[in-house]
């Protein structure tokens, strides 16, 4: 569970070079008491006023980078402040904390490094991770998300760089589901990189050395999981992020019995993709079991997002054979079958007119893939077709919305990963691009196995997120051709997932902490963090009279 913070001392206070944290919001009482009176303009000011600026010095600002470097900033001198404005402008300021300029971000982490955040481990620490993380300074961590680097976003092995993901998706974890951010912890494990720019750059941060994939590797982070059980407990949720394919799926079949932990990669993008889809049969009136689906990709984003599908295939009623029959999978090698073909495939068009799916959905990380002959097929095998383009950031997705659009005649259901703005077509129609963002999905699955002490997170977890993420679309929404809800309501479309998923875990057996609460809607609630400013008044009152009286004989 959470804690409440600790009120800092005078001299805490002091020791951040003056970064007070809630700035000029402390009331005269306040700065006298904790003697920081005259080491602040005179002035005290609302919550409201700093919020005012903060968004105004934004708004003044037009490169992502420069926005990011600001926001990280606040984010270190007044943590509240900085959630406040996030999450009041979720659906603007989202793409700047997170994809696609957190990639940018990454890529560019040596050189507009400020302070360190979160918690280093490399592979020289072996035998000693316990004692790192005694080195944090919270010891009530509920949720960590770790990464070593090696396959960031679309962008790849970013080594040490990679930090600026955990960061990035815990930003999130509290924005959008109200998680305590002192409970969360960001991790990256450094074991070197085999980005050759990076080992030649002088600002790198990391080990100069090449990415190690030995046995040494494997024990590293056997005694990472064991080190964080031992410190915080069997119920903390351990995401790993951006692990390399070969990587991830292995540890996640290691450690899926053992610990609480997900892959969000694997898992959280299987879930909004299927949310995706079972919206876009909404829209079609199509049940999932009569698509047929077609991959751009066959790593671990598209063999989670088949599996999804695959369970809710048969959960409708579909053999596992059947289900896995409507699923094609085509990478750089070319369509991947058991059983040969008609005709010859030698391109991702052909698969398209020898398989004509239902829905193409792109993983690949590879670009413009969807090329407009594919968008046109696509349109034409299809009245309503069906395009994900879903590798991140943006300039790796699959295709654009504008060509997913317009070359549809706007009849196709469309969501990418990364965030396009509506498009406007020659009949001055007004689409508004679905975005399958993650953070639909994570954030409130996290909240809910955190809330009910669930041990290990079994994949039904994601398909019942899937269900009550598409059930929280509208049908207007739906109209205007979103297949998830505005980002904008993203906080309350977490907290409704929380509340769905602890219900799930409760009844399938799922949960280790009791009581059961009765009330699960008031209790997700009543647990989430918010952004109003604490008082740092000490707890003051007042004795009846007394006054000393020497006791007579």
């Amino acid at each position: 569970m959470f804690v409440t913070s600790n009120v800092p001392s005078p001299t805490s206070l002091l020791s951040l070079s003056f970064v007070f944290p809630q700035g000029m919001a402390f009331s005269l009482l306040e700065r006298q008491i904790l003697g920081i009176h005259g080491l602040l303009p005179p002035k005290v000011e609302t919550q409201d006023i700093q919020a005012m600026r903060f968004q105004n010095n934004l708004k003044k600002m037009t490169d992502p980078l420069q926005k990011y470097i600001y926001l990280m900033g606040i984010q270190e001198r007044n943590e509240k402040l900085f959630y406040r404005v996030l999450m009041e402008d979720i659906e603007e300021l989202m793409p700047i904390v997170y994809t696609p300029t957190v990639g940018l971000a990454c890529t560019h982490y040596g050189h507009i490094f400020r302070r360190p955040k979160g918690l280093f481990i490399s592979i020289l620490d072996k035998g000693h991770i316990r004692s790192i993380l005694d080195n944090w300074p919270e010891t009530d961590v509920a949720v960590i998300v770790v990464t070593d680097g090696e396959r960031i976003l679309g962008l790849g092995d970013l080594g040490v760089y990679g930090m600026g993901i955990p960061v990035g998706k815990l930003c999130l974890y509290t924005a959008c589901a109200g998680i305590r951010p002192e409970s969360c912890l960001p991790v990256v494990i450094d074991v070197g990189t085999n980005n050759e720019t990076l080992l030649r750059d002088p600002m790198y941060m990391g080990l100069y050395q090449e990415r190690d994939h030995s046995q040494a590797y494997d024990d590293l982070i056997d005694e990472f999981m064991e080190a964080v059980v031992d410190k915080y407990g069997q119920d903390t949720l351990i995401q790993f992020e951006d692990f390399g394919n070969h990587n991830a799926f292995r540890f996640l079949r290691k450690y899926r019995e053992k610990y609480c932990t997900f892959n969000d990669d694997i898992q959280g993008t299987a879930s909004v993709a299927l949310a995706g889809l079972l919206a876009a049969q909404r829209a079609i009136g199509k049940p999932i079991t009569e698509h047929r689906v077609l991959f751009l990709g066959a790593g671990e984003a598209a063999l989670g997002i088949a599996n999804l599908i695959v369970m809710a295939m048969m959960e409708k009623g579909m053999t596992q054979a059947e289900a896995r029959n409507k699923i094609w999978m085509y990478d750089k090698h070319g369509l991947l079958v058991k059983v040969s073909l008609p005709g010859t495939v030698q391109s991702f068009l052909d698969a398209v007119n020898t398989i004509k799916p239902t829905a193409i959905i792109g993983v690949s990380g590879a670009g413009r893939l969807f090329t407009s002959d594919v968008i046109k097929v696509m349109g034409t095998l299809n009245e309503r077709p069906i395009i994900f383009a879903l590798s991140n950031p943006t300039n790796k997705a699959e295709c654009t919305a504008e060509d997913a659009y317009t070359l549809t005649d706007g009849r196709c259901l469309f969501a990418s990963g990364s965030p396009f703005g509506p498009v406007t077509l020659s009949d001055g129609r007004v689409i508004t691009p679905g975005q399958g963002n993650n953070a639909y999905i994570f954030p409130g699955v996290a909240l809910a196995v955190i809330l009910s002490g669930v041990r290990h997170i079994s994949d039904t977890v994601f398909l019942e997120a899937a269900k009550t993420l598409a059930e929280q679309l509208t049908d207007k929404e739906l109209e205007e051709g979103r297949l998830y809800p505005p980002l904008s309501n993203i906080r309350e479309v977490s907290v409704r997932m929380a509340v769905k998923v602890v219900e799930f875990v409760y009844s399938n057996g799922m949960a280790f902490r009791y009581p059961e609460p009765v009330d699960k809607d008031s209790f997700v609630r009543s647990t989430m963090w918010d952004t109003q400013y604490d008082s740092f008044l000490p707890d003051t009152y007042d004795w009846p009279a007394v006054s000393f009286s020497p006791k007579t004989n």
